[in-house]
């Protein structure tokens, strides 16, 4: 298994809950996947360097976890159609 880092950018008009839930959501799609969560960091509500759907700030987490290539996959196919999720960036740590 490799190691991966995903930076993703949560609507910030979300309730904690509902940032909380997010966030335990894309750990359930690695654990589900047979990969480990090595850590998850919640930055918090930062001002973006541009507007992403007409807002200009948002909730950032960085995830580091452990997984195989499919699990980038199944990543990918939900973070798409997540309606809370302005953006996301998956990238491979060595």
């Amino acid at each position: 298994m490799a190691k991966y880092e995903m930076l993703y950018l949560l609507n910030n008009d979300l309730t904690d809950e509902g940032k909380a839930a997010e966030v335990e959501k894309y750990e359930n799609v690695v654990k589900s996947m047979n990969g480990a969560v090595v850590s998850t960091d919640k930055w918090g509500t930062k001002k973006t360097a541009y507007p992403i759907q007409f807002k200009n700030e948002a909730y950032f987490v960085l995830m580091t976890f452990e997984a195989d290539a499919a699990v980038l996959n199944e990543l990918e196919r939900v973070a798409s159609i997540d309606g809370d999720l302005l953006r996301r960036m998956i990238t491979k740590i060595n």
